[in-house]
């Protein structure tokens, strides 16, 4: 485990593996911008935007879409394995975290959407911290980069849900609530057009 690392060499590390780890997938927006660039952001919004500096929450923020986007069925490692690889290389408490934001993905959408909603309230208080920042910046996204295929009501569903999520983690981070806020205040309205269409 390397958790006696200094702070800062602990995320560089959690960066560097999550670039490592999702090196082959893209976001969903027009340009298929690199997948880092989401991990990345999480963890500029929780150090720079919020001020935390725990490294736990930084790192489990770089990690936290590898146990769900990197390992299981489509990949060479599985779950387990990921599981392991975390606790030993970045330690219990990020894999906690880690594990507390990850899907289901063998559950149907709905009930992945419908758990997150529930569970948010009884997670660690670090994977609320990293959930807050994961729904900031997907508002973000879908605002200033929407995916080309997504109309004006997918998104308006998104945020919609995003907000639900986050009533259940509201009096963790004042901050990260505000920055929410300002996010989702750029929902897309009923008139709004369709995004890609002819």
């Amino acid at each position: 485990m390397t958790t006696t690392q200094p702070p800062l060499t602990r995320v560089i590390d959690a960066i560097a593996f999550a670039a490592h780890a999702h090196r082959m997938q893209r976001r969903k927006d027009k340009d298929e911008t690199p997948y880092i660039n989401h991990p990345v952001a999480l963890v500029q919004i929780l150090a720079v935007e919020a001020g935390i500096d725990d490294p736990d929450v930084l790192c489990a923020a770089a990690l936290h879409d590898y146990l769900e986007d990197c390992c299981g069925d489509d990949s060479a490692t599985t779950l387990q394995q990921g599981r392991t690889l975390l606790h030993e290389r970045f330690g219990p408490q990020v894999l906690a975290y880690v594990d507390a934001v990850t899907d289901d993905k063998s559950l149907p959408k709905a009930e992945r959407k419908r758990q997150q909603i529930e569970h948010a309230a009884h997670a660690p208080r670090g994977a609320q911290l990293v959930k807050l920042a994961d729904k900031i910046a997907n508002l973000r996204d879908l605002t200033d980069f929407p995916p080309a295929d997504w109309p004006a009501f997918r998104r308006r569903e998104y945020f919609d849900w995003a907000a639900l999520v986050i009533a259940q983690v509201r009096g963790v981070n004042p901050q990260l609530e505000r920055l929410f806020d300002q996010a989702h205040a750029q929902r897309p309205d009923d008139a709004s057009p369709l995004v890609g269409a002819a």
